[in-house]
């Protein structure tokens, strides 16, 4: 049997329940937080590919890019100044993440939705109105306020609001409204290059205001989760609202559950600190594990520099752009082939498939840009058919993480932590993917510099780290009830030795002690 397998014993609770229009839609509301996140990430590579854009703000990589042709294609965009201009937002999001979980666990996740989208549209408005540089970077940070507050609360929310059985599905959504966020921003990046005069670099940046608007009034219309009405002691608003989601009338196991839970969530004084106890050891690790391992996977070198990647590779501006813009397309389809198969194949199954083929295709990747830039990084004359095999493998690894790393990334640890530590936990990983993107972000241009074709070479290593570690230490959470998931642990080969029988805070066991539960500190 693998080494991370799981199969559902007798003791697993089967709560009633459907997938009623009204979870759905609320669902799919929530999920578009994820167009900000989308959104910036794919703006940021195209703007900065424009040369009216560089010129205006980043002069010395214009001169780079535009006069000087015996450029280091690899170093033409080496400047720390642009890549801060990237990479700010992330440090800000990685703040105000930690931020956002005392504000999701007191108020509900809906005011961390509106916190989001209200901050993430005073940095659009900031950045479209740029005349300085210090503009843009004060605008990243806000931008990255907004999204600390959002991808805080959002997966947290639709994983609480979904019935468990399409739990995976629900909760991609916020994936594929990311993948959607990219798409846009950049087919609008590759008509707002065409505009006489150059400004179309602030439609770029302003149009993410869109977005912002759509999750502050979303947040606005869409009800709190049971879980956090119970939480903040509306026992009865969250039963008759846990009906209305469910669907049907006798929701008392699964209401019982939550509050059990929510009485071992209130009897812990200080969460963060709670999050070091021994049986909170699973929790922790794929909290930092999981988000680290997915920046690992080498996907912001694609979307967060698509444009630039595709122009060092020999591409004009507006080619560049349009590879950008199909390279997003494959990963907006792959994301629904995500949505599809997550409750059907489980979580593990895609994980190693798509580790599997982001791997061939790095090395596919890196043997192509090698053979044909060397060390020197001068191509000369770059072939149709040889710029065509690079961006058909580019797609190939953006397919293989979209449905796999991308989305899974998001789901696994929104669903796996008990409500006692739930919005500390996810509030890590929020911070670990931050942190990790934030690095990235501001290194890669470097590196790419100073690595060359190599660079590839060195995400394919943490890509076959990361599947080992899947392999070895990711159990099945497909099909389990949130708040059933200890069940998970203690039947795991290693996690087994950390969560032992009734000790975990949640679930069957708090229904049977739960007077123990409340007196752990």
């Amino acid at each position: 049997m693998p080494a991370g397998g799981f199969v559902v014993g007798d003791g697993q609770k089967a709560y009633p329940g459907k997938l009623t229009p009204f979870v759905l839609f609320t669902c799919v509301v929530a999920a578009m937080g994820g167009l900000i996140f989308g959104y910036d990430i794919g703006i940021s590579g195209g703007v900065t590919s424009m040369p009216s854009f560089l010129r205006r703000f980043f002069p010395s990589v214009y001169r780079k890019q535009q006069e000087d042709a015996t450029t280091n294609q690899y170093c033409q965009y080496d400047s720390p100044t642009l890549t801060l201009f990237t990479s700010s937002l992330y440090l800000a999001a990685l703040v105000s993440s930690l931020v956002a979980s005392t504000v999701t666990r007191k108020f509900g996740r809906r005011l961390s939705m509106l916190f989001g989208g209200i901050l993430f549209c005073a940095g659009a408005l900031i950045n479209g109105f740029a005349k300085h540089v210090w503009m843009l970077i004060v605008g990243r940070i806000l931008l990255g306020f907004g999204i600390g507050f959002a991808n805080q609360s959002v997966p947290l929310y639709l994983s609480e609001m979904a019935p468990y059985k399409y739990r995976g599905a629900l909760n991609i959504g916020f994936q594929l409204s990311i993948t959607i966020g990219i798409l846009v921003a950049e087919v609008l990046n590759y008509f707002f290059a065409k505009i006489k005069g150059g400004w179309g670099w602030r439609l770029s940046l302003g149009g993410a205001v869109v977005p912002a608007l759509i999750i502050t009034l979303g947040s606005l219309v869409l009800p709190d989760t049971p879980n956090s009405m119970i939480e903040r002691g509306q026992h009865e608003e969250a039963k008759t609202k846990l009906r209305r989601i469910r669907g049907v009338d006798d929701v008392s196991q699964e209401f019982d559950d939550l509050v059990a839970a929510s009485k071992e969530s209130q009897s812990i004084e200080h969460p963060w600190t709670n999050l070091l106890r021994r049986k909170y050891r699973p929790h922790l690790t794929m909290a930092i594990m999981i988000p680290f391992f997915q920046q690992l996977t080498g996907i912001n070198v694609i979307m967060f520099y698509a444009p630039v990647l595709f122009n060092t590779i020999g591409f004009t501006t507006d080619a560049s752009l349009m590879s950008a813009v199909v390279t997003g397309s494959v990963n907006v389809a792959a994301t629904l082939v995500s949505i599809y198969g997550v409750d059907k194949w489980g979580r593990r199954f895609l994980f190693l498939e798509g580790g599997t083929q982001m791997l061939i295709c790095q090395a596919v990747v890196a043997a192509c840009i090698g053979a044909k830039f060397g060390v020197d990084g001068t191509p000369g004359e770059l072939p149709k058919w040889y710029a065509i095999v690079v961006v058909t493998f580019i797609c190939i690894y953006v397919a293989g993480f979209a449905w796999s790393w991308g989305p899974l990334g998001w789901l696994v640890p929104s669903e796996i932590f008990p409500l006692e530590i739930r919005s500390a936990a996810q509030s890590i990983t929020v911070s670990v993917n931050m942190i990790f993107t934030f690095i990235i972000a501001q290194i890669f241009l470097t590196m790419l510099c100073h690595l060359k074709f190599g660079l590839f070479l060195v995400f394919a290593f943490f890509v076959v780290v990361m599947s080992i570690f899947v392999y070895i230490f990711l159990p099945e959470t497909k099909g389990i009830p949130i708040e059933e998931m200890g069940q998970v642990w203690r039947s795991h080969w290693y996690w087994s030795r950390f969560v032992e029988d009734g000790e975990y805070g949640n679930g069957l066991e708090m229904g049977k002690s739960s007077n123990q539960g409340t007196k752990r500190v």
